[in-house]
């Protein structure tokens, strides 16, 4: 693997998202990202002219109602006459694109690149009707596996694994909730006590609907720009300091068993992203202050704490009952409240960037967490198969603390 330390350094200098709600019937696709895209530039104090191209998060079109929208999208995110990419890797969509728009930059061949997208998960219908037609027709449609219940497998075998139950699950989501109440931004901003998710309806044994991330509408954007550039437009950039993704085989049969990687507890794939992304940046798990991790269900926050090296595996459970991953914690886990409080699939990776940002740039509002230096970022897609990870810094490389 190259050594991407080389390459130059690449700052977020401008940062913008709209309220994620299950619909929007006054507001077609492309004025949300038109909305999210100038709430970007406003913060980055910059007209659209100074983007040189365009990178667009955009997950199965079904999800939308219209094929191939980021065609519609186009002219609402000032991309006319510019370089325009889409990119697709499911619910990981949102960060493979931010590393798209970081290797742009930090190849040199453009200095400021746009990352904008949206979704509309409400309006399509059943979301989960989509998702289902991603297993293969022959050997594992029959089981019959949704996203639900394949991760819910996942569920029942790192609780069996490591002695979780259900009340650690509900932890996890109360405690998500109680985070989202502060984010001007999140779908789901009501508080829920651990008892109501335990008493909430059962899903797939062991989630239940508690556990469950909601079905959201939405934009966001961010803007990538080269390091000698950041002080024309912030005075307080996020620096893109670690990129990192891995991927897991497509069949859910050859990742447990005895030929497999793991069994099935926890992903080594994205344990295999997030190191990447700290060796990349010169940082380590310790270094972290913050996380926003990509958990669409309560049971897959468990998991990816230990995978990317925030606690030692077996030990989240202990902490997490301590309150070691609560905002006055040892380090806070989703203070936005996480993909349990907002679900725009093709942007909701790109947010926990976004969000990561704002904790280092210290623009979080009333989910600001004091003194955050470093954060990590995470995403996964498809059955549970892309994983990606950013690390992001309030210094550039050489200014490491």
């Amino acid at each position: 693997m190259p050594d991407r330390r080389t390459t130059r350094g690449v700052a977020i200098v401008g940062t913008g998202q709209t309220r994620y709600q299950h619909r929007y019937p006054n507001m077609p696709y492309r004025d949300l990202v038109f909305a999210a895209v100038n709430r970007a530039l406003e913060d980055a104090c910059m007209a659209i002219d100074r983007v040189d191209a365009v990178v667009y998060p955009m997950a199965p079109d079904a999800l939308i109602g219209v094929s191939h929208a980021e065609r519609w999208a186009a002219d609402a995110v000032g991309a006319l006459g510019k370089p325009f990419m889409r990119v697709n890797t499911g619910g990981v969509t949102g960060l493979s694109a931010v590393q798209a728009g970081y290797d742009l930059v930090a190849s040199g061949l453009y200095d400021v690149v746009m990352v904008a997208g949206a979704d509309r998960v409400g309006e399509s219908g059943e979301a989960q009707e989509i998702m289902n037609c991603i297993w293969d027709p022959f050997f594992e449609r029959s089981l019959p596996l949704t996203t639900i219940t394949m991760l819910a497998m996942q569920a029942v075998r790192f609780n069996l694994k490591y002695g979780a139950d259900e009340r650690d699950m509900a932890i996890v989501s109360a405690r998500s909730h109680r985070n989202g109440v502060l984010n001007e931004y999140a779908h789901i901003q009501q508080a829920v006590t651990v008892e109501e998710v335990l008493a909430s309806a059962s899903i797939a044994v062991p989630i239940k609907l508690l556990d469950c991330c909601p079905q959201s509408s939405g934009g966001a954007a961010l803007i990538l720009c080269a390091q000698e550039l950041a002080e024309r437009f912030t005075d307080r950039p996020a620096w893109v300091r670690g990129v990192g993704h891995s991927s897991e085989t497509y069949w859910i049969g050859d990742r447990v068993g005895p030929k497999a990687e793991s069994d099935y507890a926890e992903s080594p794939a994205l344990e295999r992203a997030a190191n990447a992304a700290y060796a990349m940046a010169g940082l380590t798990p310790a270094d972290m202050d913050v996380a926003e991790l990509y958990a669409p269900f309560s049971n897959i926050e468990m998991h990816a704490v230990q995978d990317v090296g925030l606690c030692a595996r077996g030990n989240y459970m202990k902490l997490s009952r301590e309150g070691a991953f609560d905002r006055d914690g040892r380090i806070p886990i989703n203070p936005s409240g996480g993909v349990l409080c907002a679900n725009p699939i093709s942007v909701t990776a790109m947010v926990r960037v976004i969000e990561a940002a704002l904790q280092v740039r210290g623009r979080a509002g009333k989910h600001q967490i004091p003194n955050v230096h470093n954060a990590i970022a995470t995403g996964c897609g498809g059955d549970h198969q892309y994983f990606g990870a950013v690390v992001v810094s309030e210094h550039p490389a050489q200014e490491s603390r």
